[in-house]
């Protein structure tokens, strides 16, 4: 077994979701989720399928991001998980939808950071192991920190 680290390839810092998932219908439902979650949503999602054809599924409303996710999700090649990209949305938008979609196993992440997949590959394929999200800590938010994310969510509307 060996182990690797893809780098997803995100230039504009997209919000983007990884997961994993079982059937070959993923790319649909992820598609009808995510336009049944927010009014006009732009967004790209691809599928690695894992079984007969072994193809990257693909679909979307906006041609650039079905790209993006298209070339990340060969770049993983790892057995049955999914990538979306989307653009002025947020994952907290379109999550409850995509974990209610039924062959949607588990979410790897969701965000907009740099992300680093860590993936097993044998002779049989590829897994994902695991992600890292972003950077590392670098210490305890102080209560001018504290204020500031207070502010932050109501400013953006999440919170009142």
């Amino acid at each position: 077994m060996n182990l690797i680290t893809v780098a997803i390839e995100n230039p504009d810092s997209l919000n983007m979701i990884l997961g994993q998932s079982h059937f070959i219908k993923t790319a649909e439902d992820i598609y009808e989720a995510m336009v049944n979650s927010a009014p006009m949503p732009k967004f790209g999602v691809a599928f690695c399928e894992a079984s007969i054809s072994c193809l990257v599924r693909h679909t979307g409303t906006d041609d650039a991001l079905v790209e993006l996710a298209r070339k990340n999700a060969l770049a993983l090649s790892a057995g049955h998980c999914f990538i979306v990209f989307m653009k002025d949305l947020y994952p907290i938008n379109v999550l409850g939808a995509i974990r209610n979609v039924p062959e949607v196993c588990g979410i790897y992440c969701a965000t907009a950071n740099p992300v680093q997949v860590i993936i097993a590959e044998t002779d049989q394929g590829r897994g994902i192991l695991g992600v890292v999200d972003g950077f590392a800590s670098r210490g305890i938010e102080t209560e001018k920190d504290i204020q500031f994310r207070k502010d932050l969510l109501r400013k953006i509307g999440y919170k009142q």
